[in-house]
């Protein structure tokens, strides 16, 4: 496999959401299919998510959701990164941008999943645009990351997963390039978004999000329908190599998942 010539040891994977329990609706399942293939898994999220309540302190919600993401780190088997800021001050600037990047150089992740660059809020948008800048940057001697770290020239794919709702802001459904068949690790990614518990409550209230399981559960099968052979499935769309990686054709989540990655071939002719 190529990705043995990369790295030693066991292939890495980070995914980067927004806000706590985005990692488990759109992410989760791949994660999981990644560590059952080998890979040694991450999980940030940028935000604290301390507007996602009705009932608790700032403080309180901090605390709880930080317990939720936890619980749900150590049923995947995942390492977990402190957040950055609070909800809805995620922005592309130069301060976040270094402390992303430390954390990519930390980190060092043959493949880095993050949220879908056209979502329906600013805060999974900027994320997009972060760990894509973050992985560029990788190497740069003199972007100064905050904390220091050192460079890393490694090659990293980044793959952009598909929005919540599958649609983007203005309504257009959002297809695919690559489908991963999550049908097998369901009730384990079904048991980590059932961590977020404070998240079933506020998004109940605030969004009419009834069955908080049911609307992830549903999404799956939705994509797995579009993927046309898979009964639930997550989407992704593979960034450009330019910057990243040398060779365009690289693709370490097919390479790692074999089968249980689909790509679909009218998408890669539609690119041109």
């Amino acid at each position: 496999m190529r990705l043995t010539q990369h790295r030693a040891g066991a292939p890495v994977a980070m995914a980067m959401g927004a806000h706590p329990d985005d990692i488990e609706f759109m992410m989760a399942g791949t994660l999981l299919r990644l560590k059952g293939a080998g890979a040694e898994i991450h999980l940030w999220n940028i935000a604290n998510g301390h507007c996602g309540t009705m009932v608790h302190s700032r403080n309180e919600i901090i605390r709880l959701r930080r317990e939720e993401t936890r619980a749900s780190a150590e049923l995947a088997g995942a390492a977990i990164h402190p957040p950055l800021v609070d909800d809805l001050s995620i922005e592309y600037d130069p301060e976040t941008l270094a402390r992303v990047t430390a954390v990519v150089r930390q980190v060092r992740p043959n493949i880095l999943l993050v949220p879908s660059p056209d979502d329906y809020m600013e805060d999974h948008q900027n994320v997009s645009r972060l760990g894509v800048s973050g992985a560029f940057c990788r190497g740069m001697k003199n972007f100064i990351t905050h904390p220091p770290m050192a460079p890393w020239a490694g090659e990293t794919v980044v793959y952009h997963a598909l929005p919540y709702g599958l649609r983007d802001g203005m309504r257009r459904l959002v297809r695919a390039g690559q489908y991963v068949d999550v049908g097998p690790v369901m009730e384990k990614k079904t048991a980590m978004l059932a961590c977020h518990r404070t998240q079933k409550e506020w998004l109940d209230a605030s969004q009419g999000v009834d069955a908080y399981l049911h609307t992830m559960t549903q999404m799956c099968r939705d994509v797995g329908r579009m993927s046309g052979r898979f009964e639930s499935a997550e989407g992704w769309r593979r960034h450009s190599n330019l910057g990243f990686a040398g060779d365009p054709s690289w693709d370490p989540l097919s390479e790692l998942l074999g089968g249980d990655c689909w790509t679909d071939p009218e998408y890669e002719r539609s690119l041109g």
